[in-house]
């Protein structure tokens, strides 16, 4: 199953009546259907319409219809219905007609000084009650259809994208951890060598004497305090676990955006670890490109449905 970005951008185009086999007697030769689909990224699914009055009507069939196949992101959805010149060349049906007469009438028995309409403003009164509508409810489904099929496609693409460059920042994320992983048990040699050599020291100014018994245990002590504070096995082998656990989300594919977004967190509070545990510059270091390549990451995720 592919990884999906939760950005693409789909645009569709229709023209039913060059095409539908029940065509009106007179259909308009230019007529077209168009719908377009852009998403960006967002916690949740945030669906917003941007229609024309006369198609205001298909509001609910579309929102049920992307919310069955999308499931995160904000969503912007626009229609359009082009009639083409022709259909507004098209005569109003004289019922049509008569009803505009009369209720011009009466308005200016009230209102005398009212001017009068205009033939571009009848015209405009009256599309698309003059005939059949260009497309009924099925043809715009349909439509939309097409369009979410194509923005699938899209997000897809990018989604592919963006795990390329995640399996990538893992691998360098591995590698540092291949790094840091070796400088531990070095430090904890070279501060246990430190103390051998601060108990040789107090040794000889002992002149031969004993030194209390509290001495030896307090040096032992330090050392092992330090192996504890500087030892970041666990953290390393958690960071490679979640790092796996990113790896194989984007092999298997789906919804995981949520999912790898937790993950993200997690690899950040180890690298965050490692840094505050680090006794030389070299760990220093690593913490850094660490996180650095996280929030990398981070940003990328938070694309990912």
């Amino acid at each position: 199953m592919p990884v999906y970005s939760m950005t693409g951008y789909a645009s569709v185009q229709h023209s039913p009546l060059a095409t539908d086999g029940d065509q009106p007697a007179n259909p308009p030769a230019s007529a077209r259907l168009g719908l377009e689909i852009r998403s960006v990224n967002s916690r949740f699914l945030d669906l917003s319409f941007r229609l024309p009055e006369e198609l205001r009507q298909l509001e609910p069939s579309l929102r049920e219809l992307i919310t069955r196949q999308i499931k995160r992101g904000k969503v912007e959805v626009r229609a359009s219905q082009d009639s083409g010149d022709a259909a507004a060349l098209q005569a109003p049906a004289h019922q049509t007609l008569q009803k505009i007469a009369a209720l011009q009438d009466k308005i200016r028995d009230w209102l005398p000084d009212a001017a009068g309409l205009s033939v571009a403003e009848v015209l405009r009164m009256t599309a698309g009650s003059s005939g059949p509508s260009v497309a009924d409810d099925a043809a715009w489904m349909q439509l939309a259809q097409q369009a979410i099929d194509a923005l699938h496609e899209a997000r897809a693409r990018e989604g592919a994208r963006l795990s390329q460059m995640l399996q990538s920042h893992i691998a360098q994320l591995r590698g540092l951890a291949e790094q840091a992983a070796p400088l531990v048990p070095q430090l904890v040699e070279q501060q246990r060598l430190r103390f051998l050599e601060r108990w040789k020291d107090a040794m000889a100014l002992a002149d031969g004497s004993h030194l209390p018994e509290a001495a030896k245990d307090r040096a032992l002590t330090e050392a092992t305090a330090f192996a504890i504070r500087i030892d970041v096995a666990e953290e390393l082998t958690r960071l490679r676990s979640h790092l796996e656990e990113i790896s194989r989300l984007l092999d298997k594919g789906g919804d995981m955006g949520k999912r790898l977004d937790f993950l993200i967190q997690e690899l950040h509070r180890e690298a965050n670890t490692l840094g505050s545990k680090s006794a030389v510059l070299e760990m220093t270091r690593i913490s850094v490109d660490m996180k650095v390549l996280i929030e990398q990451m981070r940003e990328q995720v938070q694309n990912i449905e």
